[in-house]
This record gives structure tokens, C-alpha cells and sequence, in this order.
């Protein structure tokens, strides 16, 4: 067995569980955009076409958990008519997370995200980031379908594997 299933059966695990739990101690008290050194799960970064070199980053983003409450309306209403609860987004967590890390980094083009961890609040995302301007992508033959300009902002308009759940 590789180091990738090893990888994969530890996720999920007591064990694992343990220590993203002190992690996320540390986590809450972070930006809610921070820049990582290398990816948290390695397995899933690699499998979104992450590269420990030049031109990728790895971004941790924390994003707030559930549905949005609205303001109350003044006036009388039947309250299951006020429209108060349950405003859910139309896409998913995942998805919106992606794009707000996307305006945070406009010179970069999101290649993808996983799932990391979540709290009562929060839940956590990796994104990797890469930039279309680095030398390196662009003579990376795998790589080089980013410098298109079909592809740029392709987190916006749901192109990418979150994206393209939530439109589905």
C-alpha cells in the first residue's frame, strides 16, 4: 500500500479526529483567509492537481455554517409568512467559499477544494490557488489550459467540481 492509502484510511479515524480538534483551536483564531505552507490532506490536494512548486498555493478558508437569518420585518405578518428562516443560498458552502477566496486573490485562477474540518460555527476549505502568470504553469504542459481566456474566472460561473454540484 502507497502513502496515499495510508492517507486516506487515517481521514476519519479517532485518531485524526483528535488532532483536528487541536488544530481547529488554533483554526478559529486565524483569518478567515490564511495561506498555508502545504496542504493539510495531501491525497486530495494532489488529486485536484495540486504541485509542491512554483505558481500553486494553498489557501485555508473558514466559511460560517448554516442558513442566513433575516432581518424582522416591521408591520403585522403571519410569522411563518415573514420569510425569516431558512434562507438557504442556492449553492453550497463549498462553492461560495471558492469564490470569496477568489476576490481575495484576483490574479490567481482556483484549481479546486476539499473539505477539511468543521465546529458548531465554521466549517473549514482548502483551496488551491494557481497563477496563470507564473512561468512555471505556463510551461507546465498540464497545466497551460488555465492560460485560456475561457477559463478565467471559471470559479464565478460554476466551473469548477463544487460549482458544478451545486448547478446540477
Amino acid at each position: 500500500m502507497g502513502l496515499y492509502h495510508h492517507l486516506q484510511k487515517f481521514w476519519g479515524t479517532p485518531e485524526q479526529k483528535a488532532l483536528y480538534k487541536e488544530r481547529m483551536i488554533k483554526w478559529r483564531r486565524e483569518e478567515v483567509a490564511t495561506k498555508v505552507e502545504h496542504p493539510t490532506r495531501l491525497d486530495r490536494a494532489h488529486a485536484l492537481g495540486y504541485k509542491a512548486k512554483k505558481g500553486f498555493i494553498v489557501v485555508r478558508f473558514r466559511i460560517g455554517k448554516g442558513s442566513s437569518k433575516r432581518e424582522k420585518p416591521a408591520g403585522g405578518r403571519k410569522p411563518t409568512k415573514s420569510g425569516m428562516y431558512a434562507m438557504h443560498p442556492g449553492q453550497n458552502l463549498q462553492s461560495i467559499a471558492e469564490m470569496r477566496c477568489a476576490k481575495k486573490h484576483p490574479n490567481m485562477q482556483v484549481l479546486g477544494s476539499y473539505y477539511v474540518s468543521e465546529d458548531g460555527r465554521s466549517k473549514w476549505y482548502e483551496i488551491i490557488l494557481v497563477d496563470p502568470q507564473s512561468p512555471d504553469i505556463k510551461n507546465d504542459q498540464k497545466m497551460k489550459w488555465l492560460l485560456s481566456p475561457a477559463n478565467k474566472g471559471r470559479v464565478f460561473r460554476g466551473l469548477t467540481a463544487a460549482g458544478k454540484r451545486h448547478r446540477a
